[in-house]
C-alpha cells in the first residue's frame, strides 16, 4: 500500500455516490446501508501505481490536468507545480486542443481530467487528437473517452488532494527525481483548498458533489480495516451505521 489503510477511509477516497454505472460496478466493494457506494480501496491503491508508472513515461511540459472543480483546482496546481505539468483551470473552452488560432490552444501528449462528466469537452478533443486520455472517475461517471483511470470520490475536498500527492509523489519516484518517500517533503494539506474563498473559475455544478461525514467510520473501523482483507471488515461495516447519510443534493459541501 502507498500508504496505510486507514489514511484513505479518513480522506473518503472510497466513498462515492448513490449511483453506480455499469462501467464502475467492477469496483465497488459494497454498498452501504445509506445507499452510496463504497469503492475497493485496493484496487484505488494500485491503480495510482499504475497511473504514476504510465504518465512518468511523457514530457510532463505537455501533460495536461484539466481541473473545475472546487477541491480539483489548488491540488492539480500543486501537482503541477511539483512535476512541470500543465493546468487548466475552471471551465474549459472549446477548441482548446483542436484550435490552433484560440489565444490559449495547446498541443497535449497525455490529458488528465478531475471529473469526466463535466470536463467531457477536453476528453472529445483529446480523442479526436488521438491523445491519451487519464483522470479521476467516481461511480457515476461513464468510462467513454477515457483510456485509463483512478476509481475514486472525485469531488471530496480531502479526497481529491490525497489522490494529487499520492500521484505527484509516485510520479517523482517514477522518473527518477526523489528515490524515497522521505525525500518527498510536500504534504496531503499542500494540495488542499485553503481559506473559504472558492477559486476563480471553477465549475461547481448543483447534484454532482459528495463529501459525507466519515468521523465514525474512520475512527473505529480504521485499524480493524488496516489489519484485515477487505472481505471482511465487521468493524467498518458498525461504524457505518453510525455515520452521517449525505444529503441528496450531493453538492460540494464542507462536512468532511
Amino acid at each position: 500500500m502507498l500508504i496505510p489503510h486507514e489514511k484513505y477511509l479518513e480522506a473518503g477516497v472510497h466513498i462515492g455516490t448513490r449511483i453506480a454505472t455499469t462501467d464502475m460496478k467492477k469496483f465497488v466493494y459494497k454498498y452501504r446501508k445509506d445507499k452510496l457506494v463504497m469503492l475497493s480501496i485496493d484496487q484505488i491503491d494500485k491503480r495510482i501505481r499504475e497511473m504514476a508508472q504510465m504518465l512518468a513515461k511523457y514530457d510532463f511540459s505537455r501533460v495536461v490536468i484539466v481541473a473545475s472543480r472546487v477541491y480539483a483546482i489548488p491540488a492539480a496546481k500543486k501537482f503541477a507545480e511539483l512535476t512541470g505539468a500543465k493546468v487548466f483551470a475552471g471551465r474549459f473552452v472549446p477548441g482548446t486542443f483542436t484550435n490552433p488560432s484560440k489565444k490559449d490552444f495547446f498541443e497535449p501528449s497525455v490529458v488528465f481530467v478531475c471529473d469526466p462528466r463535466i470536463e467531457v469537452q477536453a476528453l472529445i478533443e483529446s480523442t479526436e487528437l488521438g491523445v491519451p486520455t487519464v483522470g479521476m472517475v467516481d461511480t457515476d461517471n461513464s468510462l467513454r473517452y477515457m483510456d485509463f483511470f483512478i476509481p475514486c470520490n472525485n469531488k471530496g475536498k480531502k479526497s481529491v488532494p490525497l489522490v494529487f500527492y499520492l500521484l505527484a509523489r509516485e510520479v517523482l519516484k517514477a522518473k527518477k527525481q526523489i528515490s524515497s518517500d522521505a525525500e518527498f517533503t510536500a504534504k496531503p494539506e499542500d494540495f488542499e483548498l485553503g481559506g473559504t474563498e472558492k477559486p476563480e473559475g471553477e465549475v461547481d455544478e448543483a447534484g454532482e458533489g459528495q463529501d459525507v461525514e466519515i468521523k465514525a467510520e474512520t475512527e473505529s473501523g480504521a485499524v480493524a480495516e488496516k489489519a484485515e482483507p477487505e472481505t471482511a471488515k465487521p468493524a467498518e461495516a458498525e461504524a457505518e451505521e453510525e455515520s452521517d447519510e449525505q444529503t441528496d443534493s450531493e453538492a460540494d459541501s464542507e462536512a468532511n
